[in-house]
């Protein structure tokens, strides 16, 4: 008695005689190219990665934004630009510099630049936002958990780090030098900065003091090769606001 053929034996003729009977009954009817491509909604798409990317990197956003500046966007070309520099490469970005009055926008602007960033889904985003003060506070001997060589080293390292209104801090030996690490530390490296200030950044005058006195002019040659400058002029907003009735 022949033994019974396995499923893999008769596989091709069952194969052959299925599409002999589709031929049969459909003669008219041929097999067409499959298009099986992902839309942009679908995984394997770029876009569609992009945009997990986008809401990972906005949650973190939202995450190290004050509650005062989380709606906040950049309307300025040139920072919208820097931004995307930042976002398709955070080594080609440089620094960013935005200096002027006090209530002039800068704050909103800079972390509006971080949110374009965020919301272009980059494959990496980390960032640390800060004031002088709070930093140079959080970097004294005793002002943190951790040491504060450690966390020296994170402010150094951090993909984006925006420091908000230096020039506002006590100057000292100690400020003068935690500023010098940082800026030849991300200038070395081709990490962007990101500073906010009411300093000028050059007056001209030895009495008037200018963000080029402040740095020294070591870090302000690093400054003039990388940065990008915006100025903001005009009344203090936050004076207009607290006067409308």
């Amino acid at each position: 008695m022949p033994e019974p053929q396995s499923f893999a034996e008769n596989r091709p003729s069952m194969l052959a005689r299925l599409m002999a009977g589709i031929t049969e009954h459909a003669p008219n009817v041929t097999a067409g190219p499959i298009d099986d491509t992902p839309t942009p909604d679908e995984p394997g798409h770029p876009e569609y990665h992009r945009r997990q990317r986008a809401e990972f990197a906005l949650t973190r956003w939202q995450t190290a934004v004050p509650y005062r500046y989380r709606q906040a966007t950049t309307d300025h070309p040139v920072i919208q630009a820097w931004a995307d520099r930042a976002a398709a490469n955070i080594r080609d970005a440089g620094f960013l510099v935005l200096h002027g009055a006090i209530g002039t926008g800068k704050t909103h602007q800079a972390y509006g630049a971080l949110r374009r960033i965020a919301e272009a889904g980059p494959r990496n985003f980390q960032m640390i936002a800060t004031t002088a003060p709070d930093l140079y506070g959080l970097l004294r001997p005793g002002g943190s958990d951790k040491s504060s060589e450690h966390e020296l080293k994170r402010l150094c390292r951090i993909p984006l780090l925006l420091l908000d209104d230096l020039g506002t801090e006590k100057l000292s030996e100690f400020t003068e030098e935690t500023t010098t690490r940082i800026v030849n530390y991300r200038y070395n490296e081709s990490l962007p900065l990101l500073i906010t200030t009411n300093l000028p950044v050059r007056t001209g005058h030895a009495a008037a003091p200018d963000l080029v006195t402040r740095l020294g002019d070591r870090l302000a040659s690093r400054l003039a090769q990388t940065a990008t400058i915006v100025s903001f002029d005009g009344p203090d907003r936050r004076r207009g606001l607290r006067s409308v009735r």
